[in-house]
């Protein structure tokens, strides 16, 4: 057997929670493979909308496993109050969660670490959630970090007191930040304790001893692929390897072991914070969009800088994601369009590119566009992709030919009922 990796495009907010959600039944286990609670999975159903941070999107399907892996950091305080609204759904959540004893911990103090810096970078600043992810994955691999496993160690105290010490003495070099780390502990401890009641487990022999027993696997992935900090927009990117070589590292398997890679993107595009955003438009336009599609992160509330498609960055991330299908989301908030425009190539300095450069950031950049036809219907009341109009299916047809990658989902609304199947 191998693993499939569910995994975004774009610059995240792509609909990746709704979709592993809807494909969970096809799975044994679902696991989250990296990033922290910076992440926010949308789930709709029942007239309920749930958003997941830390949790892996299959959560709701009683009968399958969710994995928190090794890649993933997690912040004591935001897994409980993911529990606590978990409660309500009488979730076995003993039996049916595990997580990973390698899994990296997010400290009161990684957070105050972020603020401070972030505040420092002035106008320069990367649009940090201030979750802390950052400072954790820098003691991570600084070789400094604090491990779920290490909880369950007598020397835990000591081994948090001498890192808070560490973190001090770096916030006394920001002068003017002040904090009071003692009023944040409270609720931290409170989180480990919970994480000690929970079943954690050597992740990356759990999975591969699945894997031989023929179990089938989900790998989901958090933020999008030009948020990777290797190949997304740096440095304004994340801090973890959001692509499908991240499926590897964050839960232990082989690359032999990848299978199907599943690439989610929406039928324009999003982004949240700084960074650059060749196709975003600052027109009426970007506004319906905002407006039609809800566009204000599902994390941090910001309102999401909105675009259309940009076809050069989606090349790429197919490329470096080895994409085998891809779903496409929101494809009802274009409706009240008379046209939807693609980016087919940039102009760079009087030059054609079709190919993602090393820098859109301090280059200036013109995105070139084709314009294909507007659908002008309401597409959420669709149950067949077969009913829908022709404009949307030239519009997917069109998207197939140019980026080689059969589109076999289409989403029309945000509940799991209003999504499409496109296979032949």
């Amino acid at each position: 057997m191998s693993v499939d990796v569910l995994l975004g495009l774009q610059w995240g907010d792509e609909g990746k929670g709704k979709i592993v959600d809807v494909l969970t039944p096809q799975y044994d286990i679902i696991a989250r493979f990296q990033g922290g609670p910076n992440a926010g999975h949308t789930l709709e159903f029942e007239g309920i909308k749930h958003v997941l941070h830390t949790i892996p999107s299959g959560i709701f399907r009683k009968e399958v496993l969710n994995l928190i892996g090794n890649g993933v950091v997690i912040d004591p305080v935001v897994f409980q109050k993911e529990i606590e609204k978990l409660a309500p759904f009488n979730l076995d959540i003993k039996n049916t969660l595990l997580i990973s004893k390698k899994a990296h911990l997010i400290l009161p103090s990684h957070r105050l670490l972020d603020a401070a810096s972030e505040a420092a970078k002035g106008k320069n600043k990367i649009g940090s959630t201030l979750k802390g992810i950052g400072p954790a994955y820098m003691d991570k691999t600084g070789r400094n970090g604090l491990r779920v496993g290490d909880i369950l160690s007598e020397n835990f105290m000591d081994k948090y007191n001498a890192l808070v010490e560490k973190h001090k003495g770096m916030l006394d070099h920001y002068q003017g930040f002040e904090y009071n780390i003692e009023e944040l502990e409270g609720a931290f401890f409170e989180g480990i304790e919970l994480l000690r009641s929970l079943t954690c487990v050597d992740s990356e022999q759990y999975i591969n001893d699945a894997l031989k027993a023929g179990k089938k696997i989900l790998a989901e992935g958090a933020q999008g692929t030009m948020l990777d900090i290797d190949f997304g927009t740096y440095p304004f990117v994340t801090s973890s390897n959001t692509v499908t070589a991240g499926t590897c590292t964050g839960l232990g398997v082989a690359p032999t072991k990848i299978g199907n890679v599943i690439g989610i993107f929406k039928a324009y595009c999003t982004r949240v914070g700084s960074g650059p955003f060749p196709t975003e438009l600052m027109d009426a336009d970007g506004d319906q969009i905002r407006v039609d599609g809800n566009e204000f992160g599902s994390t941090t509330g910001r309102p999401r800088r909105c675009g259309w498609i940009d076809l050069p960055a989606m090349k790429y991330a197919i490329m470096v994601n080895g994409v085998t299908e891809m779903s496409m989301m929101k494809a009802d908030v274009l409706s009240n369009f008379d046209e939807i425009k693609v980016c087919t190539h940039y102009m760079i300095k009087g030059e054609k590119v079709e190919t993602l450069p090393f820098d859109i950031i301090d280059d200036e950049i013109r995105p070139v566009y084709e314009s294909l036809p507007g659908w002008k219907k309401d597409l959420t009341g669709l149950t067949s992709y077969v009913d829908s109009p022709q404009e949307l299916k030239d519009y997917v047809t069109y998207l197939e030919r140019v980026l080689e990658v059969p589109i076999t989902v289409v989403s029309v609304g945000p509940d799991r009922t209003q999504t499409l199947s496109n296979k032949a």
